[in-house]
């Protein structure tokens, strides 16, 4: 198989693994309820723990993360080109934002990005996460935990020189989520965010 080859089937992959619907699906088969049609609307960990309970807001986080985490291992056993690995984890990140399955109407990647960063970068996936569960400790405000660790994982992954396609791929994965996340910034800035 070419690096050509290997990367397309690799990017793949990595959409459709992302574009699965872990947040509808659990909801739908464990409670019989529509996790689109409650709460925020999103299909993501937060709304389903706010919808459906934390346990299963726990187990769709998990879901979501390993999503991102298991076509980059995939890409790592299959090539050693790192811009295909950084690529294989934006394409799981934007299966999750626009899956093909619901409209490409999707959730905000913040527990897929983070998978895919455990794999490639875990020093900056691990100070992401404590700086979110730290700041949703504190606040209950999911999305100020997920833009401040998405900050400290990018700081991360550039002080400590991290290879360069793992650099580019945290700042864009950052990027993206200021994206997902400007509903909710807006909110922040005035104030009427809701907690979970």
């Amino acid at each position: 198989m070419s690096d050509v080859d290997a990367a397309v089937l690799l990017v793949g992959v990595g959409y459709l693994a992302g574009s699965i619907p872990f947040g509808v699906l659990v909801t739908r088969w464990l409670t019989g309820l529509d996790v689109r049609a409650a709460g925020s609307g999103n299909i993501g960990a937060t709304n389903v723990a706010r919808v459906a309970g934390k346990k299963l807001g726990v187990l769709v986080l998990a879901l979501d993360a390993a999503k991102g985490a298991l076509p980059v291992l995939l890409s790592i056993h299959l090539t050693d080109l790192r811009w295909v690995h950084a690529a294989t984890g934006l394409a799981a990140f934007l299966g999750h934002v626009f899956p093909v399955w619901l409209r490409f109407r999707g959730g905000k990647g913040v527990a897929t990005a983070l998978g895919a960063l455990a794999v490639l970068v875990p020093d900056a996936a691990v100070v992401g996460a404590l700086v979110y569960a730290l700041l949703f400790a504190l606040f209950r405000v999911s999305s100020i935990g997920s833009l401040a660790g998405g900050i400290s994982a990018l700081v991360v992954t550039w002080v400590r020189a991290r290879p360069l396609e793992y650099q580019v791929l945290t700042a864009v994965l950052f990027a993206l989520i200021l994206y997902t996340h400007r509903g909710n910034i807006g909110r922040i800035l005035k104030r009427t965010e809701r907690s979970v």
